[in-house]
């Protein structure tokens, strides 16, 4: 506190059982038209692997890996080893990362529906480019784009969702971002089955579709209302208290609009958010910011999603088959993220996030096995052992959907103060973009030198991951989002962390 100014305590003490308020219709239709943002994210990871096998594709932007897919002696493992076409892939989240940096500060400042609809408009612009590419270098751009879409997306619409739901169904609506994720990945793989018959311009409806959603998330953020919690924040009280009764669907919500207003005046007493996040007292989040995006990454999902295709194809499947087997993962994850609705608020966050972590382990390690022992540098996997490996992948994709899926964007969004929310977000989305990335660049080359061991990679890290949930994860379920302090204030690991750190050290000066 600098100057001996007062600074805000936040919110002091718990009132969640004096919350009240029920599931309105107009909490149910802002959450799913904010969500859409995230069909945007999953049609991309969805039609990159797909555009990436086409042979029309490949031949007019990445010549030397079509010619090298023709050969079929070539080695398995490595007959798409390109660093051009990895670029394709992971250039967009590379520009998702900064983009979900810069777009903090927007969400804080303009309020959550402003980052929404510059997500929306730059998607539109990078879904046009890559529809009409003539050259890598426009295709390129286009990727730059979307990435800078996806940046505003993920960082506003997790955040938006978690702060419109009521405390008892906070889990499951914000799960309807990773839903409609689900939902953009296997209609982007429906569209490539469609689009790869369409030689040799196919690729480029699959790109330009993209445009759909974009236009939804747009027009989605100009009409849903804001959050009260933003509006609060920004000293529209009368407003932000109006939004909480409509969206409440009672007059009766003082004890939460109390929370919100104390959150609220702590969060406008700071005025660098990025400086505030690093101080002891908010160690935790931060810490869960930074290894749960990392952590859902690292279970291998997104290599398995972006180059699902590729991969079965270098298995031996054919063209058709490959693209059969993509959306067929795509349905299974779609159809496990409503098992984790339906169970998040039941069972909370840590069951689901332990039980699919075992599961994702054994799958990994089953597929290692069979890969190893039956396929090997040139030659094909017998049919029966391809529909084990299928079988057994859709299994890790169902385990991912009911817990690492939608937890890793649930559980970072429901736990920052406040004060500091869209900065944590930001660095949610940024993590969770850098490994994107970083998996997505080297997945191809990896695949090349590791071979089966690949999937034994994956499991280890899977591994640390549970563990880590074990030990330092506290259970949200059912607590209030301006309340989530007091329960790192009572975990055996945090408390001892969180001991003697100062209620707030930034004050209104900056200092």
């Amino acid at each position: 506190m600098a100057g001996g100014s007062f600074a805000p305590a936040g919110v002091s003490k718990q009132r969640a059982e004096l919350y009240q308020g029920r599931v309105t219709v107009s909490v149910i239709i802002s959450c799913v038209v904010a969500a859409v943002g995230g069909s945007i994210f999953g049609y991309d990871i969805g039609i990159s692997g797909g555009v990436t096998s086409m042979n029309g594709f490949l031949e007019k932007f990445f010549h030397t890996v079509y010619e090298r897919k023709q050969h079929a002696h070539e080695n398995n493992y490595c007959k798409y080893n390109n660093q051009g076409l990895a670029a394709f892939t992971s250039s967009l989240y590379l520009a998702g990362l900064v983009s979900s940096l810069v777009a903090g500060p927007i969400t804080r400042t303009y309020g959550r529906r402003a980052s929404i609809v510059c997500g929306g408009v730059s998607f539109l612009i990078g879904a046009t480019l890559n529809a009409a590419a003539v050259q890598l270098s426009m295709l390129l751009l286009g990727r730059i784009m979307l990435g800078v879409g996806i940046g505003f997306g993920n960082q506003a619409v997790p955040v938006y969702l978690s702060e419109m739901a009521p405390t008892h169904l906070r889990g499951a609506l914000n799960m309807m971002f990773q839903l409609a994720t689900t939902l953009g990945i296997f209609t982007a793989n429906m569209v490539n089955f469609a689009t790869q018959k369409l030689d040799p311009w196919g690729w480029r409806l699959s790109l330009g579709l993209a445009a759909v959603p974009a236009f939804l998330m747009t027009v989605g953020g100009l009409t849903v209302p804001e959050t009260p919690n933003c509006l609060i924040e920004q000293g529209q009280k009368e407003k932000g208290k109006k939004v909480l009764e409509k969206i409440r669907g009672t007059r009766n919500v003082n004890a939460e609009f109390e929370d919100i207003v104390d959150a609220s005046e702590l969060a406008n007493s700071i005025k660098h958010p990025f400086r505030n996040i690093l101080q002891k007292r908010n160690r935790p989040q931060l810490v869960m910011a930074i290894f749960m995006p990392a952590f859902q990454i690292l279970t291998g999902i997104n290599s398995i999603l972006f180059y699902a295709p590729v991969l079965f194809q270098s298995m031996g499947f054919g063209g058709n088959a490959a693209l059969y087997s993509s959306a067929l993962t795509g349905a299974v994850l779609c159809s496990s993220t409503l098992i984790s609705i339906a169970t998040v608020d039941k069972l909370g966050r840590r069951v689901l996030l332990i039980s699919g972590g075992i599961q994702m382990i054994t799958c990994q390690v089953i597929v290692a096995i069979i890969l190893g022992l039956k396929f090997g540098g040139t030659e094909q996997l017998s049919k029966g052992y391809s529909v084990v490996v299928v079988v057994v992948i859709c299994l890790f994709v169902l385990a991912f959907g009911w817990s690492w899926g939608p937890l890793g964007w649930t559980v970072p969004s429901e736990i920052f103060p406040l004060e500091t929310r869209s900065a944590g977000q930001s660095i949610t989305v940024a993590v969770n973009l850098l490994f994107t990335f970083i998996i997505a660049q080297a997945f191809l080359s990896l695949l090349c030198t590791f071979k089966f061991g690949i999937f034994l990679f994956f499991a280890a890290w899977i591994t640390v991951m549970t563990i880590f949930v074990y030990f330092f994860l506290p259970e949200t379920k059912g607590v209030p989002i301006e309340e989530m302090i007091f329960i790192w204030r009572k975990h055996w690991f945090w408390k001892s962390i969180l001991h003697g750190a100062p209620e707030a050290d930034d004050s209104s000066e900056g200092s």
